[in-house]
């Protein structure tokens, strides 16, 4: 376990904002990441858990408490069988890219869609992280945690981890449960599961719902996210955000139709409907961004601006604070709301100055 103090914070998330840390602690076992967290909480103190920092955004005050750095390894095969396929077990601050590419080498079927997305996997429950037609609830089967409420470890099946769109039990109850670690349950073989996503098809060269080989599946998930500047890349400052700043938004039925009626009036043809299995309807928030006057790189040159190649993406130009990102969101939101009378939701977690 390692300890600083006055470290900036920008350096450890992707979209390279925010201030410094009273103290940083550096986390590389399980043990080590519970010990850490009873002693703030012990001391009363305040806590902030960071992975890979690619979903959060911290304010230029930084953190006056204590940031745990979770950089915890190891992914152990638990089982392997023909029926039942693989079990993998996977520590939390493993860089979950590199888990999507060992399942895709090892033949381990189900996450090849959530190819190149930052962060570790300790993160990816607390979002049901998902792209491309498939979400890690998809393949969870158990996540054990650390419960700051009850001070004990543990043990959460897939079924009571009360995942949805981009949430989960442990989104809802922000802060009481820190990620020990990930149980995956994959099937084995060497196609993907069946592509759920159009242009994703349209590469591969099949229909909906036909497979492709893993590995073929991976490069053309990549080159999907890299046309869409969500791949990071140092030199690239379109891929220096925190990916979807915001989430689609799940509408009503009156909702949506209010929605449609105010597109047409405004002459920009009928918002996408995506119908979910609650009854509610998903929409698409790029295109009410993109038709609410925010179009490809709004805000050049910055000193952060929308992404060059998506519109979803607020991105750090290079020189941006915290309260540069947050102005920019706070103006594309309330854009889409004066134009269409829906209210976007961030994605990413918010420290400090909130929109």
């Amino acid at each position: 376990m390692r300890e600083l103090t006055g470290e900036l914070l920008a350096r450890h998330t992707t979209m390279r904002v925010g201030g410094p840390a009273q103290r940083l602690v550096i986390v590389e076992t399980t043990d080590e990441l519970v010990d850490a967290v009873r002693e703030v909480d012990d001391a009363d103190e305040p806590l902030l858990i960071v992975g890979g920092g690619s979903n959060l955004v911290i304010g230029d005050e930084g953190f006056e408490g204590t940031v745990v750095l979770v950089e915890t390894s190891g992914i152990d095969v638990l089982s392997l069988d023909d029926c039942s396929g693989a079990s993998i077990r996977i520590a939390a601050g493993e860089p979950w890219d590199g888990v999507v590419e060992r399942a895709v080498g090892e033949g381990w079927s189900g996450i090849e869609a959530l190819s190149g997305i930052p962060g570790s996997t300790g993160a990816t429950p607390i979002q049901n992280v998902g792209a491309y037609g498939q979400e890690v609830a998809q393949t969870i089967a158990q996540v054990r945690v650390w419960d700051r409420e009850t001070a004990q470890v543990r043990t959460i099946a897939a079924a009571d981890c009360g995942f949805g769109y981009r949430h989960s039990l442990f989104k809802s109850a922000a802060g009481r449960h820190v990620v020990l670690d990930v149980t995956f349950q994959l099937r084995l073989g060497t196609l993907s599961q069946p592509v759920a996503y159009a242009d994703l098809a349209r590469q591969l060269g099949l229909e909906l719902g036909e497979r492709a080989p893993l590995a073929d599946a991976r490069e053309a998930v990549l080159a999907q996210r890299r046309l869409r500047g969500m791949v990071l890349d140092r030199e690239d400052h379109d891929t220096w955000s925190c990916g979807s700043f915001f989430t689609n938004p799940l509408l009503s039925e009156d909702a949506f139709a209010a929605l449609t009626a105010r597109a047409a009036a405004a002459g920009v043809g009928e918002p996408p409907r995506f119908p979910t299995s609650d009854g509610q309807v998903k929409t698409s928030a790029a295109w009410l961004i993109e038709r609410s006057g925010f179009g490809k790189g709004f805000g050049l040159p910055g000193p952060a601006a929308l992404s060059t190649k998506h519109t979803l993406a607020v991105t750090n130009r290079g020189g941006a604070h915290a309260t540069d990102v947050l102005a920019l969101a706070r103006q594309v939101r309330d854009g889409v709301h004066h134009v269409f009378g829906v209210t976007l939701v961030n994605e990413p977690v918010v420290v400090g100055d909130g929109l």
